[in-house]
């Protein structure tokens, strides 16, 4: 292989590194290799929405207390992940239960 003109005549040759013959190039995992974190507890929270309440209106609530949100019906919600924004979603209902389906992955800055 040579280096198309920046040195005229220099050669160079592709090596291995030693002890990876066999292995994965780097940056292709599977599933195997992230096996040491798959019991790693994470907090997931999803943001419904946000509001400003008085604290003395605060002490007045009580169960069945309705808290209006900054956000419409049908807006995607904010996913974390132990306190980091990773992706948004919709909220879903499936069998009774409110859940979250991720629409949008947030890639990290």
């Amino acid at each position: 292989m040579s280096t198309g003109g920046m040195n005229p005549g220099v050669e160079f040759e592709e090596m291995t590194a030693p002890g990876r013959e066999g292995q994965m190039p780097p940056g292709e995992k599977t599933a195997a290799d992230l096996e040491a974190v798959f019991d790693v507890p994470v907090r997931i929270s999803v943001v419904l929405g946000r509001t400003k309440v008085p604290v003395a209106n605060l002490l007045k609530m009580d169960v069945g207390s309705v808290v209006e949100l900054d956000r419409q019906v049908g807006e995607a919600v904010e996913i974390y992940v132990n306190d980091r924004l990773v992706a948004r979603g919709e909220i879903v209902l499936v069998e009774n239960r409110l859940g979250v389906t991720m629409t949008e992955i947030i890639k990290a800055t």
